[in-house]
């Protein structure tokens, strides 16, 4: 799967790092802090993929889920702007000090870079997220350094359109000079791979726990599969 690549892409959350489970936390929180309600964790994140998808022309997706969750549970002191600051205010507490890399994605990317293939990282969070793990997660940052262990870091700050939109991966390899067959993609979730086949991009799909209920579809889309990082390593 990496003969002759040039550039390998990764998606960050549920990707490099174990952070999925962490947003539908965040979100749990957030919705019974503002309405009272206690939601089952997977119909969160099965609700905040579908909106995402549904906004994803938008300029903030993630400001129209915001509105979304207040017209959902009754919100109605607050609007979907303040909705999106208390958000990233709970969220907080979860980036800085529970996030952490998924096993051995540390030893990959090094490996990659040993191996003269260059890596990017291609998100739809939001850079100031990325600073806070770069510079407040110690599970984190004690193991890669963003900006030295990746080439280039495109987040949804760069993009107008998020995936499953190819836009990110098309400005990536654009970006190195390097043809679509000298490019590898590793992503986790079915939005994420679907974003790659758009892109003419071979995709890698790592195992997720959360993206347990869509994983016959990734795996029936995505060039290759992989239940771990070990995988990816002893393929180099």
């Amino acid at each position: 799967m990496l003969r002759n690549k040039k550039l390998v892409c990764f998606d960050l959350d549920g990707t490099l790092i174990d952070s999925v489970g962490v947003w539908n936390q965040v979100d749990a929180q957030l919705i019974q802090d503002l309405s009272g309600h206690t939601i089952n964790l997977q119909n969160i994140q099965a609700h905040r993929d579908t909106q995402l998808k549904k906004y994803k022309h938008c300029v903030d997706p993630y400001l129209e889920y915001c509105g979304y969750l207040k017209e959902s549970y009754g919100i109605s002191n607050l609007s979907k702007e303040d909705i999106k600051i208390r958000r990233y205010a709970v969220s907080h507490y979860f980036l800085d000090h529970v996030i952490q890399l998924k096993p051995q994605a540390d030893q990959f990317v090094q490996k990659l870079a040993q191996h003269g293939i260059q890596t990017a990282i291609t998100t739809t969070t939001s850079i100031n997220n990325i600073q806070r793990y770069q510079h407040n997660n110690a599970h984190i940052h004690q193991k890669l350094d963003f900006n030295r262990d990746f080439s280039l870091i495109l987040t949804r700050e760069n993009v107008q359109n998020i995936k499953p939109h190819p836009e990110i991966y098309l400005k990536a390899i654009e970006h190195f000079n390097v043809q679509p067959e000298e490019c590898l993609i590793i992503e986790d979730s079915l939005i994420g791979v679907e974003s790659a086949n758009q892109a003419g991009i071979e995709v890698v799909a790592i195992y997720d726990q959360y993206s347990e209920h869509e994983l016959e579809q990734i795996k029936a889309k995505a060039n290759f599969f992989a239940r771990d990082f070990s995988e990816l390593i002893a393929a180099l």
